[in-house]
């Protein structure tokens, strides 16, 4: 933005000392007033008026007043100076140089880049000889400032007429019209240019190559965009690139580095940003020795301090759960921005690490970075994991005071972190000061009410968003249904779970099921809930955790156990279903079958995380996980933890005595 101000403040200078050389004529000065105020009171319309009285074309400075007025357009159109742009076109109209097509070409090129398009397409109208340029110049500006809808549906009307006036298209046409598609998403006009750019043999060129795969994979089309990049003969680096960010939409990981090894071997060398699109394409799909290669690749080229190549890199690795090698990569990069802050801030809010969130988010506020919309909502979301209300509100506070208070992402998250703590007073205040809540915004307060017990609330709340026109998804009845098994209304709930398949039509997938599995489980529906279990054509882990909790809860022994083979049977390999299980068989004292649970685990899974908590003390927020014993007086905390526990077994017996 700076650079584009300095930019537009020296071509005022230029366009003032322009000016200052423009050649003069005898013209008397209310003349000159007059045909001056032309275009700015009438516009081009009047400008280009053939019967204006200023329409000479026999002036004795013809060719100097041509190459003034040519420059001047020219610097107006780059510096976007439309005042200025109209005098010069009033002196195009003065000197009787309209019938230049170049210089009309240029005025319109004004109008366009001006945003001036009623004027523009007057003035396009008006021209009675008009050449490619002409039509590019209406196309490709009108293009390049973004085309909504309506001005999308404009320029392809253009197009046909251009077509129909045996104008022949070139590239700078349909790279023109790709860009418009692009911002559009239609993938149907984008399909009939390509058969155009077939038929006018512009399908070699560089940029409306690289604009056609962009459109192919930005629609989801990305076996098309490969199809096409096959067909290109000379492919640059920016269609290369094209292609791999085609395969990063869709995390294909495989596809991408087969890409890159065929670049190799072609002899193009990739930049940052194909190395960035590569680690992207990684991201997601646990390729962890793809995206150690590709980084390992980016560091023999002295492309890993590139602050693009290290923010993705960091991503990759957070996204992958390895979220200490993550940290490395950011303390590495030598040159760090609000996204690099924001890419790792985001990894620890992913493992639910709050403390090292915060701390992150003091250390980027004391080396003068300032945190945008994103990483504040990202340390909230972060912050709600661990119940850390005081860092909360610290973070609210700055929200206020940095003018992010308004962003609806930032008031989600508040919403969303004053939940977990059960702060549902401020959580419903920063819900009232939402203007205009989206789907998004009603489905986190409806599960924050949910959450803490307070089902009336949420349902109050699902049926506000109902009358408000809001269409619900999974997520909003997930959040209802949860709350309604909570508070052990099994009617409200089945009411809404009917509710989301009958009338809105939606899919029930596991979330749902476990939801709806948990209603009836906790109100004591164990058998329904089984059968329910039975009848499922696929069976996931949360129902069937979600049905142990509640057969533990009413003692119910025998479905308890064979919930739990149900589970170790469709999730072998997770240590949280062996524990689950074991802690059921201890409760009842069979230590055989624990311990033949425990070496099974061991034998089946990887080394179990130990499971981490966080107690806020003093002012700051300390972690510790199970059987931690870094502390230097663990000792003694340990020996203070057994003496209470066996003050609270005494305490419990005498109470059972009585």
């Amino acid at each position: 933005m700076l650079a584009m101000r300095r930019t537009r403040s020296i071509c005022a200078v230029h366009f003032d000392r322009l000016l200052a050389l423009a050649p003069t004529n005898s013209a008397a000065p209310s003349e000159s007033r007059t045909s001056q105020n032309a275009p700015q009171n009438g516009g081009a319309e009047e400008a280009l008026s053939p019967n204006s009285e200023s329409t000479r074309s026999n002036h004795p400075h013809a060719d100097s007043t041509r190459a003034f007025c040519s420059n001047a357009l020219k610097i107006s159109a780059k510096c976007r100076r439309l005042r200025e742009g109209k005098q010069v076109h009033a002196r195009v109209v003065k000197s009787g140089l309209c019938s230049f097509l170049s210089l009309q070409n240029q005025v319109l090129d004004v109008y366009v880049k001006c945003g001036q398009y009623c004027d523009a397409r007057t003035l396009f109208d008006e021209i009675p000889m008009k050449n490619v340029v002409t039509w590019n110049t209406l196309i490709c500006d009108a293009a390049a400032r973004g085309a909504d809808t309506e001005l999308f549906s404009e320029l392809v009307i253009y197009f046909r007429r251009m077509l129909m006036e045996s104008v022949n298209p070139d590239f700078l046409t349909f790279n023109g019209l790709l860009r418009s598609c692009l911002e559009s998403d239609d993938i149907q006009v984008g399909r009939q240019l390509h058969c155009f750019i077939v038929k006018y043999g512009v399908g070699m060129n560089c940029f409306v190559s690289n604009g056609l795969i962009s459109l192919y994979g930005k629609c989801g089309r990305v076996e098309e965009a490969r199809q096409f990049f096959d067909e290109v003969v000379y492919r640059d680096l920016a269609v290369w690139n094209a292609m791999f960010s085609c395969y990063a939409s869709t995390f294909s990981a495989e596809e991408a580095f087969g890409l890159f090894n065929l670049m190799q071997l072609a002899g193009v060398k990739g930049d940052e940003f194909t190395f960035s699109s590569l680690l992207s394409c990684c991201a997601t799909s646990g390729q962890w020795l793809l995206i150690g290669q590709i980084h390992g690749l980016a560091i023999r080229l002295s492309f890993d301090a590139d602050i693009l190549v290290s923010s993705v890199l960091v991503d990759a690795c957070g996204k992958n759960g390895r979220i200490d090698d993550a940290h490395k990569a950011f303390r590495m990069t030598p040159s760090k921005n609000v996204v690099s802050w924001n890419t790792i801030i985001v990894g620890y809010g992913r493992v639910a690490d709050g403390l090292m969130a915060m701390k992150l988010l003091q250390e980027m506020l004391q080396k003068d970075f300032h945190p945008d919309e994103l990483t504040l909502a990202s340390v909230l979301s972060s912050c709600g994991n661990t119940s850390s209300s005081s860092e909360i509100m610290q973070i609210h506070a700055h929200t206020i005071k940095s003018g992010f208070e308004s962003f609806l992402s930032v008031l989600n998250s508040l919403i969303n972190a004053y939940s977990r703590c059960g702060h549902m007073d401020s959580a419903s205040k920063c819900f009232s000061s939402v203007d205009e809540p989206d789907l998004v915004t009603w489905s986190t307060i409806i599960r924050g009410y949910g959450f803490n017990g307070l089902a009336k609330e949420a349902t109050e709340d699902f049926e506000k968003m109902l009358s408000c026109g809001i269409w619900p998804d999974k997520i909003a009845f997930l959040g209802v249904i949860s709350a309604c098994a909570h508070a052990g209304m099994v009617s409200k709930g089945l009411h809404y779970f009917y509710l989301m398949i009958n009338t809105y039509r939606l899919v029930p997938d596991a979330e749902q099921y476990a939801s709806l599995i948990d209603l009836a489980a906790r109100a004591g529906l164990l058998d329904e809930a089984y059968d329910l279990l039975t009848k499922l054509p696929e069976l996931h882990a949360k129902m069937l955790r979600a049905f142990m909790g509640a057969c533990k809860v009413y003692g119910n022994k025998k479905l308890v156990h064979e919930a739990a083979e149900m589970l170790l049977s469709i999730e072998p390999n997770e240590t949280v279903n062996y524990s689950l299980t074991s802690n059921i068989y201890a409760s009842e004292g069979r230590w055989t079958e624990v311990a033949r649970l425990r070496k099974k685990m061991t034998d089946r899974c990887d080394n179990k995380v130990a499971g981490c908590s966080w107690i806020h003390l003093s002012g700051h927020i300390r972690a510790f996980v199970s059987s931690d014993k870094s502390h230097p007086q663990a000792f003694e905390i340990y020996a203070l933890l057994g003496m209470l526990l066996r003050q609270l077994e005494e305490d419990s017996d005498s109470q059972f005595c009585c």
